[in-house]
């Protein structure tokens, strides 16, 4: 694969089936756009087996002019953070494509041909973010993700999506535009000092006054804080989860999200370290808000996509804190903290969406418990997925939440203890979310949704039950191709959380890189006292 534009060609797998999907017949647009999205797992896989090595730095680049007159390249690079990622949305498309095998076709929506090929369309800006060493090339899929997951989110789900799809478009776009200032104003720094360059190894190498910085970093965090999303910007983020498919929902919040993320280590530190520094402490506070606002208001929800959703805004406050403690261990932990977060969280929306319909209804209250008892594989997936989400230990997430946790600590004894606290909040929301779904006695569920192959109709919009005048019907478990795309997410969180060096091999070098950029070490270990030549104590 050597001699090969491995990269290019991963970006162009899920282009080429985006494209020939949209003319296909539903039932074939299926059946071949799941087989684009696995043929740009096993090329991805491929090249992280056979060429890509742990040493840290670019690897697999690709640079060719584009613009030359203003210095802008189509560069692809991956490094250990950009790989993680390429990984994680691979792995979850085919998944998402195989959960919604039918939902599209339903009353209302737009037809699995559009649903395969913006999914697919979706996959591949995405893979372009992950990979481009370009600010200028990263700046346009940047934005042109946003035309998918617009699509994706007006032409699919429950009553009000398109209004929720337009609230995401806005905030997205204002973001973009911010942050389309400091790129902008990168270009204008590297030309004047010689070198008009939007090339990431250019920029990295310039020397840019520390007020300057500071306006640039502005610029970049503001976008990526909505991307995240973070308070007080992430009010999109509920509305998008609640209105839109599950489906969409795990790619909103799992892959297009993280880009939020992976722009703050990759600019904010990589190119702008003096002035990340600088609003450290502006940053940090955000971040504990996050964690716990997003927590606080979980609890409070009734509807349960909804609550998904929210939950997300206190992860992505640890992932933001374990970036800008400025620690190995934090960094680390915030890196693996977005990998677990996209495979927990889809295993919850997933099993959320299949329980919604099942029930009719995404109320919690009017759900009224008693699920366990007649789809028990149903209510342990849900269960595993939950406790997951809580940070339980031998899952997961528990392994980066802690070093966040831990690094929190080190960076300040207060910072640690607010972050704490989204533990017990956690388990609040998730134990609460399980006993109101699933225990208590036996329910029976009204409506045909719930004794009819999973598609076959469509379930009813909106937070309340079905009709009581509907013919009562015992409610199924969960059937092959849901255990299917539940099955290889629950074994990573257990296999991850067991054993997380396999994750933390890839990180730690690009951690080691990060650190040198930004200029900073690890504080040595504190030890008070000292022990006395013949082993006492003083």
């Amino acid at each position: 694969m050597n001699d090969l534009p491995v990269l290019s060609v991963l970006i162009a797998i899920p282009l080429v089936g985006a494209i020939l999907t949209a003319f296909l017949p539903a039932g074939m647009a299926r059946l071949v756009g799941l087989g684009f999205a696995g043929a740009a797992l096993l090329w991805a896989a491929a090249a992280a087996l056979s060429s890509y090595t742990l040493d840290g730095g670019m690897q697999l680049t690709e640079t060719h002019a584009w613009i030359e007159a203003l210095g802008v390249h189509y560069a692809l690079g991956l490094d250990g953070l950009g790989l993680l990622m390429v990984l994680l949305t691979t792995v979850l498309v085919p998944i998402v494509l195989v959960a919604s095998w039918h939902e599209a076709d339903e009353a209302g929506n737009g037809g699995s041909r559009s649903f395969v090929a913006w999914v697919l369309a979706l996959e591949a800006m995405s893979l372009a973010v992950f990979t481009a060493t370009d600010v200028f090339l990263f700046y346009v899929v940047f934005e042109a993700t946003l035309i998918p997951a617009y699509f994706l989110i007006g032409g699919f789900g429950r009553s009000g999506r398109g209004r929720a799809a337009t609230k995401f478009l806005i905030y997205q776009l204002a973001g973009g535009l911010v942050m389309l200032a400091s790129v902008i104003g990168l270009y204008v720094v590297s030309a004047n000092q010689g070198n008009p360059s939007f090339l990431l190894s250019d920029l990295a190498a310039l020397d840019i006054d520390p007020v300057t910085q500071r306006w640039l970093f502005l610029g970049f965090f503001i976008a990526f804080a909505i991307k995240a999303p973070m308070f007080p910007v992430h009010t999109w983020l509920a509305d998008t989860t609640e209105k839109a498919t599950t489906g969409t929902s795990v790619l909103l919040v799992c892959v297009l999200d993280k880009i939020g993320t992976f722009g703050m280590l990759r600019f904010c530190l990589g190119l702008l370290p003096d002035a990340s520094q600088w609003a450290t402490p502006f940053v940090v506070v955000l971040a504990l808000i996050s964690i716990v606002y997003g927590a606080l208001v979980a609890i409070g929800q009734d509807d349960i996509l909804r609550l998904i959703g929210l939950t997300s805004l206190s992860h992505f406050g640890f992932i933001v804190l374990g970036i800008f403690v400025f620690s190995s261990q934090g960094i680390a932990g915030s890196i693996l903290y977005m990998v677990n977060h996209g495979i927990g969280t889809a295993a919850l929306f997933l099993v959320a969406g299949y329980l919604v319909r099942r029930r009719g209804t995404a109320s919690i209250r009017a759900m009224a418990g008693g699920a366990e008892t007649v789809a028990p594989v149903l209510a342990g997936t849900l269960l595993i997925a939950g406790l997951a989400a809580a940070g339980l230990p031998g899952l997961s997430p528990f392994v980066s939440e802690m070093l966040v946790i831990i690094a929190a600590f080190d960076h300040a004894w207060w910072a640690g203890a607010v972050a704490v606290t989204a533990i017990v909040l956690a388990a609040i929301y998730v134990l609460w979310l399980y006993q109101r779904t699933m225990t208590g006695p036996k329910v029976d569920v009204a409506g045909p949704a719930t004794g009819v192959p999973s598609g076959a109709t469509a379930v009813p919009s909106g937070p309340t039950a079905v009709s009581s005048g509907a013919t009562p019907v015992a409610m199924r478990d969960l059937d092959a191709r849901e255990i299917g795309t539940l099955a290889p997410l629950l074994l990573a969180l257990v296999l991850f959380g067991l054993a997380p060096m396999p994750l933390l091999d890839v990180i730690n070098p690009h951690v080691t890189d990060v650190m040198s950029d930004v200029g900073v070490t690890d504080a040595p270990p504190t030890v008070t006292g000292s022990v006395s030549s013949q082993g006492g104590h003083p």
